[in-house]
C-alpha cells in the first residue's frame, strides 16, 4: 500500500469519526417540528381557538366585556374615637436613684477587744438597741479607784471647811481641798463617758447589714462593723436641666417607676441643690416618698416624671391622628357619614398623645385609624 492510498483511508477514518461525534445534533436540526403543518395551513387548535374567539366577539365588532368597565369603590373603613377632656400634666422625663432616708456604717469610737453582738445580720433595731459591747475591765478599775478618791477628797474637803470656818487655816488651803474634790469628780465623768463608748447602741431605728467582725475581734475606730440603714420614707436623687431652676422647687410633685416593678409611685421635692452643676449644667433634686414595706432599696434606678404643671381640661389625641401639613397640622372627623379635615394647633406632647388647643371640640368623633385611604369629603364606614 502506497503513501497516498494511507494518506486517503486517514482521512476517510477522521471524517467517519467527526460525523459519529455530531450526528445527534445534525438529527436534531434536520427533523421538522411536530405539529407543524408542512403546508403553511392551521393547525386544528389554532383553527379552534380562532373560532371561539370569533364566536365570542359580539355582531357589532367593537364593543367591550361586561366585566371590563372600572369598578365602583365603596366607603373607606375607619376606626375613631369621640373627643374628651382630661387632666393633662406637663412633665419632664429624667431618670434617678434611690437612696435610703438615713444610713450609718456602724464604728467604734474606742478601740478594745469585741465581748458580745447584740444583733443578727438583717436584724430591724430600734434606736438606743445594744448593738456591741467592748471589753471595759481596764475602765471600770480605774472608775473605783476614782471612786474611792472621790470619797478621801469629799472627806478632806468637809474636814478643811470646819477649820476654816474656825478660822484654824487660810482659804487658800480650803480652796485647794475644794479644786481637789472638784477634780476628781471630773476625772469621774470623763471615766463614765469612757465606758459609754464600749457600748455601741443604734442611733436610730433601721436594719442591720452584714457583720464584719466576730466575738473575740479587737476594733479600733478605722473598723468597720456593719452598715445601719433606715428605707423608710425612701428618697429619690435626681437631676434637671438648668432652665427648669425656676420652675422646679420644693412641692413639685413627681411620678416614678423603679427597676424590677412595674407599679406606679408618687413622691415629692423637698430638697433643692442652690447651685447649678457648671458640668453637666444640671440641678440636682431630692424627693421623698413613702416606702412602708420596704420594696424601693437603695441604690435602684428609677423612672422619674416630674409634674410642671396640670391643666384640668384639656383635649387630648393620639399622635397617630395627627397628619402633618405645610402650615402646621391637621386631623380627619366624621362628620355626616363623610370625612371632613380639620386644622388644629397642638400643645403639649408626651410619648403617646398630643394636646390640641384649638381645632378640635368635645364630642367630635376623631378618625384615628385607617387615615391613609381617608379622602376629604369621602365616605367612610365606621368600624
Amino acid at each position: 500500500m502506497n503513501t497516498i492510498t494511507k494518506r486517503i483511508l486517514t482521512v476517510l477514518i477522521l471524517i467517519f469519526v467527526i460525523g459519529l461525534a455530531f450526528y445527534p445534533k445534525l438529527k436534531t436540526l434536520w427533523k421538522p417540528s411536530e405539529g407543524k403543518p408542512v403546508d403553511g395551513s392551521k393547525s386544528p387548535a389554532t383553527a379552534s381557538l380562532t373560532g371561539a374567539a370569533a364566536a365570542g366577539k359580539p355582531a357589532g365588532g367593537g364593543g367591550s366585556s361586561a366585566g371590563g368597565g372600572k369598578a365602583q369603590s365603596g366607603p373607606t373603613s375607619v376606626g375613631i374615637m369621640v373627643v374628651r377632656s382630661e387632666s393633662l400634666d406637663e412633665k419632664i422625663l429624667t431618670t434617678g436613684t434611690i437612696v435610703p432616708n438615713e444610713e450609718v456604717d456602724i464604728r467604734s469610737e474606742v478601740s478594745g477587744r469585741v465581748t458580745s453582738i447584740g444583733f443578727r445580720e438583717g436584724d430591724y433595731v430600734r434606736r438606743g438597741t445594744v448593738l456591741l459591747r467592748i471589753n471595759d475591765a481596764d475602765l471600770q478599775a480605774q472608775l473605783q479607784k476614782l471612786t474611792a478618791n472621790r470619797k478621801l477628797a469629799d472627806a478632806n474637803e468637809q474636814r478643811l471647811k470646819r477649820l476654816f470656818e474656825k478660822e484654824a487655816i487660810s482659804r487658800a488651803e480650803y480652796e485647794i481641798s475644794q479644786t481637789n474634790l472638784t477634780g476628781t469628780i471630773a476625772d469621774i465623768e470623763n471615766m463614765k463617758a469612757q465606758l459609754a463608748k464600749t457600748i455601741i447602741r443604734a442611733p436610730f431605728d433601721g436594719t442591720v447589714g452584714l457583720r464584719q467582725i466576730s466575738v473575740g475581734s479587737y476594733i479600733s475606730p478605722a473598723s468597720p462593723i456593719a452598715t445601719l440603714t433606715n428605707m423608710n420614707p425612701a428618697k429619690i436623687d435626681f437631676s434637671v436641666p438648668a432652665k427648669y431652676a425656676n420652675i422646679v422647687r420644693r412641692g413639685s410633685r413627681i411620678q416614678f417607676t423603679v427597676e424590677g416593678s412595674d407599679s406606679r409611685r408618687t413622691g415629692t421635692v423637698y430638697a433643692v441643690e442652690p447651685k447649678v452643676n457648671p458640668e453637666t449644667r444640671a440641678l440636682l433634686l431630692r424627693a421623698v416618698s413613702p416606702n412602708p414595706n420596704g420594696t424601693m432599696v437603695p441604690g435602684a434606678f428609677a423612672r422619674i416624671e416630674v409634674v410642671l404643671s396640670a391643666r384640668g381640661n384639656a383635649i387630648v389625641v393620639p399622635t397617630e391622628a395627627l397628619i402633618p401639613e405645610q402650615n402646621g397640622q391637621k386631623v380627619f372627623v366624621v362628620r355626616n357619614h363623610k370625612a371632613e379635615s380639620v386644622s388644629v394647633e397642638i400643645g403639649l406632647r408626651t410619648d403617646r398623645n398630643v394636646e390640641i388647643r384649638s381645632g378640635l371640640n368635645v364630642g367630635d368623633s376623631l378618625i384615628t385609624s385607617g387615615i391613609q385611604m381617608v379622602k376629604p369629603g369621602g365616605e367612610v364606614l365606621v368600624q
